[in-house]
This record gives C-alpha cells, structure tokens and sequence, in this order.
C-alpha cells in the first residue's frame, strides 16, 4: 500500500534536513511514539504504541535513515514487532523541493502490516495507515514552521 502527499513548510530546506535527522523531532511528530534513540548516524531504534481499530500494540524495532541525498532526499524505513499483534514495516521516500523561503516536502508511504493486525482487513489498515502517516507529516510540518 502507497500513499503520498506532500506539505509546504514555511522553513528553509537546511533547516527542514536537519529537523527530519533530529531523533526529538521526530519522537515529538511520531504519533504514538514512546521512544526514538540514535544507534548511528543512520540507526535509530524505537518504541511506538499504535491503536488498530480494536488492537492495540507497542512496537518494538528500528529505523533506518538510507538513499541520503542532504539536503536533498532521503529514505527512512522501519520495521517493529507488536507481540501477538504482529509485525509492521514500512518507509518513507522523502523529497525537500525549495520553493522560495518556503520548502516542499513531497513524500511517498509504504506500509506493511502480519499478524493478528493483518486480519483487521485492508481498508481498515490503509485508512489508518494514511492517518497515522498524515498526522506525522502534519506534526512535522507544525514543529519546524513553528506553526
């Protein structure tokens, strides 16, 4: 399941690099994000509660910052396990277009779901999913204009 959209951040691109590499930032603007800890330079390893319709699940895992273009592009995938609720993974491909004093940021979501989560059924996965993936980039976008 894809999913895109983009957000036009008041900001300029550097800044809008540097908060998308920012573990804080990002733990603020993850929803339902209990931890987010750098590994390295590209590695983050993360604690996320989701809410799945009538499943609820912690998930436990890593992100991975891949394809780095600064301050261009980047990919930021992650795959956690839930316990009996399953699995999830998933990525972002992300794109900073300047636009002025204004930066674009265009991105494409993937998200992959097993386990008792998955028999949730696919609409009710993919509406959460671009939930979830919107209110990030919402957040995000809020966090770095300051808006």
């Amino acid at each position: 399941m894809d999913l895109t959209g983009e957000e036009r951040i008041v900001a300029p691109r550097d800044t809008v690099w540097k908060a998308l590499n920012d573990p804080e930032i990002l733990k603020a603007c993850i929803p339902g994000c209990e931890s987010l800890e750098r590994i390295s330079d590209t590695e983050l390893a993360a604690v996320v509660g989701v809410k799945m319709g009538p499943v609820k699940a912690r998930f436990k895992g890593k992100v991975e910052l891949s394809n780095l273009n600064p301050p261009q592009s980047y990919t930021i995938s992650g795959e956690g396990t839930g316990g009996i609720a399953g699995f999830a993974k998933g990525g972002a491909d992300v794109t900073l277009i300047d636009e002025g004093a204004e930066t674009v940021l265009a991105y494409v979501v993937n998200a992959d779901v097993g386990g008792k989560i998955a028999q949730l059924g696919s609409r009710l996965i993919a509406s959460t999913s671009k939930k979830l993936a919107t209110q990030f980039f919402e957040n995000f976008n809020a966090a770095v204009s300051g808006g």
